[in-house]
């Protein structure tokens, strides 16, 4: 009995992988017949089958695959369903993960929606991805002169402006200021000037996920990753210890443009004093 029992689950599983690979077969003809037709919304439902029954043929069907998603997203652009057009590229991404031409397809739709921070974040990851990605490459550059406003290149490159800041900053690392936040970090030009000052601990907040990933990229490049913290939050969200593990000694700022009335540098200031600043005896 027992070895009957054993060919029957073995005939039964057999069974079963014959079943899965003549539905995989069928779904396949049928996905290339739909896309002889035009009808790249059937034959993107016959991907997704096949991809979630036969991962192992992802490479293989790769290119096809794109090709029907990017065809079927057009056509959900122009018909306005948004959120399926979304959908459909959130189970794309599920697929190929790291796939730099749908991240940068998928961001290229954000940007004309006019979602433009977003759209940043996945033309960044397309170049993340391949560096050598000129179309990738192309997006980010455009979308950051959309969103990294012009004051910023002004500041960066005004020596005396960065002298006053930096010598501001050591004296109160000097004088005792030893855990700082930078708020609205920006390119987190002022939290490394904090660090090379000598403070033990350096945190930074963005709101931009542009400007943050920007930030990201710029600490890296100073090897600083280790030691700045950066965190994509509103200063108003942050939270102790959830977000940072300690009251501040000082928090530098220079939230001067309309950040004034978007971050809202005097409620910041408010609360870092509030909630995220040591508090004098």
């Amino acid at each position: 009995m027992p070895n009957s029992n054993a060919k029957f689950h073995c005939n039964h599983r057999g069974g079963q992988e014959a079943g899965r690979r003549e539905l995989v077969s069928r779904s396949l003809q049928s996905a290339q017949h739909c896309l002889e037709d035009q009808d790249f919304g059937t034959a993107y439902a016959h991907y997704l089958l096949v991809l979630n029954l036969a991962p192992e043929l992802k490479a293989s069907v790769k290119e096809t695959f794109q090709f029907t998603l990017f065809k079927w997203a057009e056509e959900l652009d122009s018909l306005a369903r948004i959120q399926d057009l979304f959908n459909c590229y959130e189970q794309a991404l599920e697929l190929y993960p790291n796939d730099e031409v749908i991240c940068n397809s998928m961001g290229e739709h954000l940007f004309r929606m006019g979602f433009r921070d977003e759209a940043a974040g996945y033309f960044h990851k397309a170049v993340k991805l391949n560096p050598d990605f000129a179309d990738a490459k192309e997006n980010f550059y455009r979308v950051a002169n959309w969103l990294v406003e012009r004051w910023h290149f002004i500041m960066l490159n005004d020596t005396k402006r960065n002298l006053t800041y930096l010598n501001a900053i050591e004296n109160a690392v000097r004088s005792g200021c030893r855990s700082v936040l930078d708020i609205g970090t920006g390119t987190g030009i002022l939290s490394m000037f904090a660090k090379k000052a000598g403070a033990s601990s350096v945190y930074a907040c963005e709101l931009s996920k542009t400007m943050y990933e920007l930030a990201r990229d710029v600490v890296a490049a100073n090897n600083m990753e280790r030691e700045i913290k950066l965190l994509h939050l509103k200063s108003l969200d942050i939270e102790i210890p959830k977000h940072i593990p300690e009251r501040v000694s000082l928090v530098v700022t220079e939230t001067v443009d309309a950040g004034l009335f978007g971050e809202g540098i005097v409620e910041s200031l408010i609360h870092a004093w509030e909630h995220l600043l040591l508090q004098p005896m």
